[in-house]
């Protein structure tokens, strides 16, 4: 599509043919499109008089034109509470795809010469159709003469071309989410469908060694196997638990039970329960005395809690982890950290992401990236935060807050 061409007929002054170049390069050059129009007018009053002037466009949804834009740059800027400047100008140039000149006597409560209103209403044409009217107004004259009128078509089609690039800008961002969308999706499927397929694997090749006809197998090689088929049926079942509760702490649907708990009772029962997994862990506990209650659900805090020393468990094998708990503030913060080898820095502020998982070749634990994005959402529907801090060589530290309870005195004074 062609612009019109550059009515230097009307231009009678150098500053006024660099006004119009100026808006043609704001055109090309903005990228936010109130400051682009705000830069627009405040050149197009340089070259042609108006007091206001104000943008209606097509709501998509009823058809109605509605004000999007209005600036008053002139003597009706003490009157910038009305947004309805010029509005049937603007709604006879969207209906009639013309310029239109309308006059209108704002009444006697108008002292003055201001009570005669100008306006000028042209058609806002984008993507080669009218979407809605631009208006300019002169509030006590003159008139709009023709030069004025050929330099107000100019301004009005760049505005359109502003537009064009606003919708331009938002089609390509829409479909550049549609397409990071389809790669997330395809990353899920294929992350997914590996670890389903690992201990499926599992389970059945070993059930499918157990039954064959052909072999004997002796009772210890048998509990071997069905250990194995054990473990990776708990796995799948974790997998499959973790991608449930990832689908609801997304949706905002997993339910929880705050109650007031006791984390001291919480980090003991999670660390008996760690060790009796894992007996050659090194765990250590370290809680302070008199720590008060929380309200929290005491379930999904184990389950954080489980997380965090597995990981600890699996990237950080043979190192001392310790479990601390203290006062901090309104909240109790409680850490997990360990003497391992640490995380490189890069990765460390995408831990908490869905599906991130750090790239390690030393180690072959599996997991989907799911564990500590579930971690974050569940500290943070408890009213609290979680973090990290590690460092390359020294180790990691997973710590989180959970906001105290009110006293039951607290309660009785709300």
């Amino acid at each position: 599509m062609t612009g019109p061409l550059v009515p230097t007929q009307s231009l009678t002054h150098g500053n006024e043919l660099n006004a119009v170049y100026a808006i043609a390069r704001i055109v090309a050059e903005s990228i936010d499109t109130e400051s682009g129009l705000d830069a627009v007018f405040r050149l197009a009053r340089t070259i042609f008089i108006f007091d206001v002037v104000a943008l209606y466009l097509q709501n998509e949804e009823d058809g109605e034109l509605e004000p999007i834009y209005a600036r008053a740059l002139g003597r009706g800027r003490s009157r910038a509470a009305e947004l309805a400047w010029g509005e049937p100008a603007a709604r006879e140039a969207y209906r009639s795809e013309q310029t239109v000149l309308r006059q209108e006597d704002a009444g006697p409560a108008v002292q003055g010469r201001d009570r005669r209103r100008d306006y000028l209403g042209l058609p806002m044409m984008v993507g080669g159709r009218c979407v809605g009217g631009l208006v300019f107004g002169r509030f006590g004259g003159p008139p709009y003469p023709p030069e004025h009128i050929r330099l107000a078509e100019f301004v009005a089609w760049h505005v359109g071309q502003l537009l064009e690039n606003r919708r331009m800008a938002r089609r390509i961002a829409s479909l550049e989410a549609q397409r990071e969308l389809a790669r997330m999706q395809d990353e899920f499927i294929s992350t997914i469908s590996h670890e389903l397929r690992t201990p499926l694997g599992f389970i059945k090749g070993y059930v499918t060694t157990l039954l064959r006809q052909d072999t004997a197998w002796d009772e210890e090689t048998r509990k071997e196997f069905l250990t194995i088929i054990d473990e990776e049926s708990d796995r799948l079942r974790e997998l499959i638990d973790n991608l449930l509760d990832s689908s609801r702490l997304e949706a905002g649907t997993l339910s929880m039970t705050l109650e007031p708990t006791r984390i001291s009772t919480v980090l003991r029962d999670t660390a008996s329960r760690t060790l009796s997994l894992h007996p050659e862990m090194k765990l250590e506990i370290e809680i302070d005395d008199g720590l008060p209650a929380i309200k929290a659900d005491a379930t999904r805090i184990a389950q954080v809690l489980d997380n965090l020393l597995s990981n600890a468990h699996k990237y950080a094998p043979g190192a001392t982890v310790t479990i601390r708990a203290r006062m901090q503030g309104d909240a109790i913060r409680v850490e997990v950290a360990d003497t391992g080898p640490g995380i490189h820095p890069e990765h460390v502020h995408h831990l908490f992401e869905r599906f991130y998982r750090v790239p390690d070749d030393k180690h072959t634990a599996r997991g989907t990236g799911l564990g500590l994005y579930i971690c974050r959402k569940i500290i943070e529907a408890h009213g609290g935060e979680i973090g990290v801090e590690s460092k390359r060589g020294e180790g990691t530290c997973f710590h989180f807050t959970l906001p105290v309870a009110p006293s039951p005195a607290e309660n009785d004074d709300e």
